[in-house]
């Protein structure tokens, strides 16, 4: 199955590169350049503006992909999809659109990406919401009876990353949803390391909010989605307003469009919004029984032998089932920053150092950051044995 997808990414071709880095940002297949060079190449116009061919067919493309992103995640409307630069958008939107004033309690775990965090500070600071963290046990998961009682000081919002980017684990989002729902709070996912990697279904887990983005799953970057229920958008303000997100003006009135329109102001990234579209339609066809397999497959055999490695330091739970594709570790009396150079310059591997956009937890933590090594479906078990094999012989000399 891998080599058959493998071919369709040039930069794989030959055995010079060995990327690892997919939590960050994935590859792209052909297709999905194929279809966002079409775009520039044969209709290369403003979408849902000119009455012209190009732009007929413009607007033609973006609301496919719109519908065919909708189906992915199991929205019940295409206009419940919002097309955002990315989840940090998205968070944003959300953050600024809900009109949150001085007293209102958002949630959010110990453990979130910046992107997840920074929004909730600036608020606290700016109109007083009050920002209440809920810790993680040392598998990586929600203390619920903390979460629960957390619920009880009239929470609005609960915040939460689904799968983290620091080590893999899924949080239990369907407990989460129900109890906040449960409370009267509204739910917002982060699900930017959840969408590329599992199946995904809006409506049977509930969640009012899901933000993701394009580069993490094979699609475009500068390009994501936020996904709202109807209702929802309906009611929220936008966050950034002009071109596209009126239906008229004058000098001293407007009227905004629906959803998802009045979110989407200025001319939108359309390249990418199609390009995002055939990344969805190649992971369909890729299938996520076989994503979850390989990626299980391949952090079984990088955990085991990892920790036979004197000194080094899974993140996160030992079992590599609770860890989707990502294996972060860090090594006694070893520089994690020089341990990725020198397996990028000495055997063209591909992994991130540093704190990952979890500095808060890194921090609380006392630890100076982790090597993450992060797989994807078309990474194979040689590039795993590889990276093993290089990993011990950069540690041997460091």
């Amino acid at each position: 199955m891998t080599d058959s997808y493998r071919a369709d990414f040039q930069i794989l071709e030959g055995d010079a590169l060995i990327y690892f880095d997919n939590a960050c940002q994935t590859l792209r297949p052909k297709q999905v350049l194929s279809a966002m060079n079409e775009y520039y190449e044969q209709y290369p116009a403003c979408g849902g503006r000119s009455m012209h061919r190009l732009a007929a067919r413009v607007s033609q493309q973006v609301d496919q992909a719109r519908a065919r992103i909708a189906r992915f995640i199991d929205a019940r409307d295409k206009k419940e999809i919002v097309f955002t630069r990315n989840t940090t958008e998205g968070i944003n939107l959300v953050a600024h659109s809900l009109g949150l004033r001085a007293g209102d309690v958002v949630i959010t775990s110990d453990k979130e990406h910046n992107s997840n965090l920074i929004p909730w500070q600036v608020l606290q600071q700016k109109l007083g919401i009050k920002h209440v963290i809920v810790a993680t046990d040392q598998d990586g998961l929600l203390d619920l009876e903390a979460y629960q009682h957390a619920l009880t000081q009239g929470v609005a919002l609960v915040s939460m990353g689904y799968v983290s980017n620091l080590d893999g684990v899924a949080q239990p989002v369907e407990r989460i949803i129900q109890l906040a729902h449960a409370a009267g709070a509204k739910v917002l996912l982060d699900g930017a390391q959840a969408v590329p990697h599992h199946k995904l279904s809006v409506t049977q887990l509930d969640v009012d909010f899901l933000a993701f983005s394009g580069h993490k799953m094979l699609g475009p970057s500068g390009i994501g989605v936020l996904y709202g229920k109807s209702q929802l958008l309906a009611e929220l303000e936008p966050f950034l307003v002009g071109g596209d997100t009126v239906a008229f003006s004058t000098y001293t009135s407007h009227e905004f469009l629906a959803a998802p329109e009045k979110f989407e102001a200025g001319l939108q990234d359309y390249a990418g919004i199609i390009g995002l579209g055939a990344a969805v339609a190649y992971l369909e066809q890729v299938g996520f029984d076989a994503i979850v397999a390989r990626e299980l497959e391949l952090n079984q055999f990088l955990t085991k032998e990892l920790t036979t490695i004197k000194g080094l330091h899974l993140i996160g739970p030992q079992d590599p089932s609770l860890r989707s594709g990502i294996i972060s570790f860090y090594v006694d009396g070893k520089d994690h920053h020089k341990i990725a150079l020198m397996l990028d310059e000495v055997a063209g591997i591909c992994v991130r150092s540093g704190q990952h956009c979890v500095h808060s937890w890194f921090h609380d933590r006392r630890l100076a950051g982790s090597v993450r090594a992060s797989v994807y479906f078309y990474n194979t078990l040689a590039e795993a044995e590889v990276f093993v094999t290089q990993l011990r012989k950069v540690l041997s000399v460091l």
